[in-house]
């Protein structure tokens, strides 16, 4: 199979889809591997390292689509990627549909293959693709959420794990899924007086458990979160239901039950944000105030640290990849269960129903483009 890296072009998006050791292993299994002129500059690998590695560097991102019958990405294609997408061909990345209609339209009329790395789930329920980049993305908010709690970033100047004598700061965390686990690992051990949330109680028991005596547990529900907020410095939105819409879990009306400077960050901006008032930021540009109350909603958290989240999260695609480049889609999926639930976009159909759901589009059976 022809491959395609693409250097990615979202905003500060540093990541790279594919290490020079995995551009090695493709071409090992007989595949021909493309990579565009610097798209690993930004991770720390040269044009030099891929070609000592046996791919073929491409000059523009337009060469790489056209060459190329399976594109692997980290981020969702933006709008000026879309015309050079084709009928016929796949695509592996992120995608989070149920968050943006346009890009759900622009896949479907290019009538490519779309195998989301956010919905490929193991028989247990995990999401062994978003796993990586949500503990870097948790672990990453609290880094941030201590960067604009200071004062002269916008926040209410408070150090999460205070010193003798002065309270640390509170922390809620919203949903105890691999980023609000990860988030309150990092806040507890900054010594903040953290709080987390969900709503299923076998997980909240195991936190109870497993987490540092500073992490406190609470069931969620609207009337717990608003009791917590009047006392709360940073809230860690980390809600998550696989390809689905995230829910609002902080209103508007919510925020004036805060403290001027107090800080929301939004992990789940990508699935459209639990915050109500949260709308996608950037690195160059993260934060925004609302009532007071300063919003971070950085679409691509985990790239500000492109070294670490590179090497995670191609630990965890590459083995996907070499399977659906080995067997083509079809097969691949059929034979791997966890990997055809990352199907969402076949040939203009979508086939995924919580991507169907969120825009009220027609719902065709997968069945139909998993056999040959």
């Amino acid at each position: 199979m022809i491959i395609g890296v693409p250097k990615e072009i979202k905003n500060n998006e540093n990541r790279v889809a594919l290490t020079p050791a995995g551009a090695r292993e493709l071409v090992a299994h007989g595949h021909k591997v493309y990579v565009q002129s610097t798209a690993g500059l930004g991770t720390g690998f040269s044009d030099e390292e891929y070609t000592a590695a046996g791919a073929a560097i491409l000059p523009t991102i337009e060469e790489v689509y056209a060459i190329a019958e399976m594109i692997i990405k980290v981020k969702e294609p933006i709008e000026p990627e879309y015309k050079l997408i084709r009928k016929g061909q796949l695509l592996f990345t992120y995608f989070h549909f149920a968050s943006e209609r346009a890009l759900t339209e622009a896949m479907i009329e290019s009538g490519a293959t779309c195998i989301a790395y956010e919905t490929v789930r193991l028989p247990n329920g995990s999401l062994p693709l978003l796993v990586p980049m949500s503990e870097v993305a948790g672990r990453m908010s609290v880094q941030e959420g201590c960067r604009f709690l200071e004062k002269p970033q916008g926040g209410r100047g408070v150090l999460l794990g205070g010193v003798p004598g002065v309270k640390p700061a509170k922390v809620l965390i919203l949903g105890a899924g691999v980023v609000g686990r990860n988030a309150a690992l990092m806040a507890a051990g900054l010594g903040a007086d953290v709080t987390i949330t969900d709503i299923s109680l076998p997980t909240l028991r195991h936190v109870a458990e497993t987490m540092p005596r500073n992490v406190k547990t609470l069931f969620s529900s609207r009337h717990n979160i608003e009791a917590e907020l009047p006392t709360t410095d940073l809230v860690i939105g980390s809600v998550l239901i696989p390809g689905a819409k995230a829910p609002h879990l902080v209103t508007r009306d919510m925020l004036k039950l805060m403290r001027p400077g107090s800080l929301l960050v939004d992990v789940a901006i990508d699935q459209g944000g639990c915050f109500e008032t949260s709308v996608p930021t950037t690195h160059s540009d993260p934060t925004y105030t609302v009532d007071g109350i300063v919003h971070y909603a950085v679409a691509n958290i985990p790239g500000a640290v492109p070294y670490t989240s590179t090497l995670a999260l191609t630990n965890a695609t590459l083995p996907y990849a070499i399977q659906l480049a080995d067997k083509g889609w079809r097969r691949a999926c059929a034979e791997d269960k966890a990997l055809e639930q990352g199907v969402n976009v076949v040939d203009g159909k979508v086939v995924f129903p919580a991507v169907a759901e969120a825009w009220d589009l027609p719902l065709h059976k997968l069945e139909l483009y998993t056999t040959d």
